[in-house]
């Protein structure tokens, strides 16, 4: 039996379209995670970065910038995470993802290491200033004036809150 293949579109996404459902599809997991961490007995937030312990290292780096708090810590997250992650992919996609993996690892080694003892940090405020801080990298190293222009920008608009 011979079935019909659908013919494909040759034309490659649009890069915005692209852009805003990669990320508009990871604030809809951020917010399904936490809709499910409000209705379950447990809190999922235990799963955070645990300072200076094993158990709260690789799973806790890992797991903490997809756990919030509360509605009002992921609402406060969501807009800055989507509109830099969007810029960025708009800017350079493959330097989007490094910039998000290192800024994932990099700020949660950093919280593991200085945060107080006997606490859980979750949340991803972290990524949203690594990606703040990939796009000022970003038009300072390229010194093309758009790309600085934009930095300083959204460096104005987020840095400030």
């Amino acid at each position: 039996m011979t079935l019909p293949v659908p013919p494909q579109d040759p034309r490659p996404a649009h890069p915005v379209r692209r852009a805003l459902a990669t990320w508009g599809a990871l604030a809809a997991l951020l917010w399904a995670i936490l809709l499910t961490d409000l209705v379950l007995p447990a809190h999922l937030t235990q799963y955070g970065i645990v300072p200076r312990t094993l158990e709260g290292l690789v799973p806790g780096i890992l797991a903490a910038p997809f756990l919030h708090a509360d509605v009002a810590h992921l609402a406060a997250n969501t807009v800055p995470l989507v509109v830099m992650g969007v810029i960025c992919a708009l800017r350079d996609r493959r330097g989007m993802w490094t910039a998000l993996a290192m800024s994932l690892v990099v700020s949660g080694l950093g919280v593991w290491l200085i945060s107080p003892a006997h606490s859980v940090t979750v949340g991803a405020s972290g990524v949203v200033f690594g990606l703040l801080g990939y796009l000022l990298a970003r038009g300072v190293f390229m010194r093309r004036i758009g790309d600085l222009l934009l930095a300083v920008l959204v460096f104005a608009v987020y840095g400030s809150l």
